[in-house]
């Protein structure tokens, strides 16, 4: 368990690396070619618009043996990453936006590939645990990524990050490679779904999997949403330059870091639902603390948002990996990408648009969004628990009786190599 755990470890500290500091850059890069907020925010939407395939793409996961098809993509990802060497100017902006679509592409496999691979490599008790620290990996490279990426591309330009951004899927691929996967993570071609419906009814099925899902959806379209006004708070508010955004991301990775490292403790604990409730009340503090008209207060802001993300979205992944059958993993994993990062695809358009009134009222609105859901999400539980419904007795007994069934059929008779 440890080896599998280490490795999934650097490669979400690897994927945040070379994530992390190449998605600021493209918007840098954008905003540098074309002079508008608008334009360098829509970068994030190329990014995210896959998400809407996700129960698609998810579902060749459930068809095919998903550790080459992982690695197949990491691959592709850095040959597209190279093809930003033809950017020369304003004209070339285009294939920005086409290297991050393919980036979003990848991203949805990837993502849902390693959601259905944890499984198999790690007893359904540690989930939470692995699942933290990969979010503190991968998050916690903001603290040196950001800020790597907006300083080597303010002295040597966007083509040496996309050089130097290419080999990191390269190293993730072979570390998937390395990975000892003993458990069963698919069903026999005959038992599998036949359509993507059983993963949205998998999905929909136990309030301890939708309502995480629904919080993290809320919160990470709320990030979107409110990413021009961030980048209009600190250009046009603050009056700071574009790369101090990188020190903004830094901070967020710091939040990031601490959140990951204890995020699984308090799952278990508490639960998946109280803690991304949770982490969407931290994160609509932080909307808040960025209205502020001081740059300390940004930054604060960006550290308590570094925390709220990561627990929205490990709570749902855990719910996920925890409560759905192995054999549907790939198909409810990313319908579940779908339903967390689909929405973006439009907030972050009407971000865009809703910068024209200033960068502070849609950090406000998104701030109003979250703290409704997160109150909806504890008033729906408080009144569940009061009728004896989804109380926690009812959540500790369901989720022992899926570690039950996920020991069971992973028994020495159910047991192979998968990958």
């Amino acid at each position: 368990m440890r080896r599998n755990a280490f490795l999934f470890v650097a490669i979400s500290l690897l994927s945040g690396l070379g994530g992390s500091a190449m998605a600021l850059v493209s918007g840098i890069w954008i905003l540098d070619l074309t002079g508008s907020t608008g334009l360098a925010a829509l970068a994030g939407l190329c990014v995210y618009a896959p998400t809407l395939a996700g129960p698609w793409l998810g579902g060749l996961l459930d068809r095919v043996p998903r550790r080459p098809l992982v690695v197949g993509v990491d691959l592709a990802l850095a040959a597209a990453l190279l093809s930003l060497l033809a950017v020369r100017g304003p004209g070339d902006a285009w294939l920005i936006y086409a290297v991050s679509l393919a980036y979003g592409i990848g991203y949805v496999l990837v993502d849902a590939g390693e959601t259905a691979l944890l499984p198999a490599a790690l007893p359904p008790a540690r989930l939470a645990d692995v699942n933290g620290w990969r979010s503190s990996a991968q998050e916690g490279v903001k603290l040196v990524a950001p800020l790597a990426g907006a300083g080597l591309y303010a002295w040597r330009g966007g083509h040496v990050v996309a050089v130097l951004a290419a080999v990191v899927p390269v190293l993730v691929a072979v570390l998937y490679g390395a990975l000892r996967l003993t458990r069963t993570v698919a069903a026999p071609p005959a038992a599998r779904p036949a359509g993507v419906r059983d993963g949205l009814a998998a999905l929909l099925a136990r309030r301890a999997v939708r309502v995480p899902v629904a919080l993290a959806a809320v919160s990470i379209a709320m990030s979107g949403f409110t990413t021009a006004a961030l980048y209009d708070v600190v250009v046009t508010g603050l009056g700071l330059p574009s790369t101090f955004l990188g020190v903004l991301a830094a901070a967020q990775g710091g939040g990031s870091l601490f959140a990951g490292l204890v995020v699984g403790r308090l799952v278990r604990r508490h639960g998946e639902i109280a803690v991304g409730a949770a982490g969407a009340v931290l994160f609509a503090a932080g909307c808040l603390g960025r209205c502020l008209p001081w740059w300390p207060g940004t930054l604060a802001a960006s550290v308590v948002i570094g925390a709220g993300l990561p627990w929205t979205l490990v709570a749902a992944v855990t719910a996920v990996q925890t409560y759905t059958p192995p054999e549907m993993l790939g198909r409810v994993a990313g319908t579940a990408n779908t339903a967390m990062f689909g929405p973006i695809t439009l907030a972050i358009p009407l971000g865009s648009a809703a910068v024209a009134v200033g960068g502070r009222p849609p950090l406000v609105a998104a701030a109003v969004v979250c703290l409704t859901g997160a109150l909806a999400a504890a008033r729906d539980g408080r009144r569940r628990s009061a009728t004896g419904d989804g109380g926690a007795g009812s959540r500790a007994a369901d989720r022992e009786q899926r570690v039950v069934e996920a020991r069971v059929r992973t028994g020495p008779d159910a047991a192979r190599p998968q990958g």
